[in-house]
């Protein structure tokens, strides 16, 4: 917690679903804020709200957690089915969390994975959820289904990270910095969203062997048991009630191979959205944009 970007916020390490989650938080006893959980992606972890939250905090209750496997949550070693990483026990961390902060039900914003874990969220906990925002993903049934060349060369991660233990932990911690840089500097604004402190801290977690693991697993969750889950809420007509607002970088992958607005309407019974002139990491490269957005749809 020596960044400074969130000074004016208290860390917790919360045990909740047999994990210990780490984050930060804005509760202030004396302020009735409207709760919102922040929920990053891949391989970052709470910090890259860092640009919006302490603004955000003026106007909502913060929770910024790192999710199970990430940052400096707990990294369970990886079930044989991957289930203990599913989107619906990482749904559970948070929800959990939120309760043990006192928070029944409140706004969630997901980014990347932190989207998908939303996105379980809502279909489980329905009450939880009041209103859903997902930054830069289409479900993640839609995106294995529609999968397509120029998708597999722009996200190749996704089909490296689902093979077995330990092929891609072993690649990945060989060269941390070579994988940092390719992961995150590879799009149209490079490295430049991102501060020096921020990329040091997303090449610690990935320097660490039960970090890439946890992360490794999460993906491949999503390739097996969460596409399953996936399809039983298709087959049995469920789908996420709470309104969703759908935000995508026009620059990235999602924008060029898959139709974001048709894609969560499918999942999803009241969808809004739209292109925003960013890559894919909204938060960090967009910030001003991302925070009006926020404020306009959380109320």
């Amino acid at each position: 917690m020596a960044f400074d970007m969130f000074k004016s916020f208290t860390p917790f390490n919360v045990d909740v679903n047999g994990v210990r989650i780490f984050g930060v938080h804005s509760r202030r006893p004396d302020a009735r804020l409207p709760p919102l959980l922040l929920l990053h992606g891949y391989p970052q972890s709470h910090l890259i709200w860092h640009k919006v939250a302490p603004t955000l905090a003026e106007r909502y209750t913060v929770v910024a957690p790192d999710l199970r496997g990430y940052g400096d949550s707990s990294k369970p070693a990886g079930l044989t089915d991957h289930s203990n990483y599913s989107k619906r026990e990482m749904a559970l961390d948070q929800v959990e969390l939120m309760r043990s902060l006192g928070f029944e039900s409140f706004f969630v914003c997901g980014h990347d994975r932190g989207g998908r874990v939303a996105h379980r969220m809502a279909i489980d906990h329905p009450a939880a959820v009041r209103k859903l925002m997902v930054l830069d993903i289409s479900p993640t049934l839609a995106m294995y289904e529609q999968t397509s060349m120029e998708f597999a060369i722009g996200y190749w991660w996704w089909f490296f990270l689902v093979q077995p233990a330990p092929f891609p932990e072993n690649m990945i911690t060989a060269s941390p910095c070579t994988y940092l840089e390719r992961k995150i500097a590879y799009g149209r604004a490079g490295r430049t969203p991102f501060t020096d402190e921020t990329y040091a801290a997303y090449l610690r977690y990935i320097s660490d062997p039960a970090t890439v693991h946890g992360m490794c697993e999460d993906y491949r969750a999503a390739a097996t048991i969460d596409l399953q889950q996936d399809r039983e809420d298709r087959a049995s007509g469920r789908k996420v009630t709470s309104p969703v607002r759908v935000l995508w970088g026009q620059h990235g992958v999602v924008n060029q191979c898959f139709q974001p607005l048709d894609d969560w309407a499918a999942v999803a019974t009241t969808v809004s959205g739209a292109a925003i002139a960013a890559g894919h990491y909204i938060p960090e490269e967009v910030p001003e944009v991302l925070f009006a957005e926020l404020v306009a749809f959380f109320i």
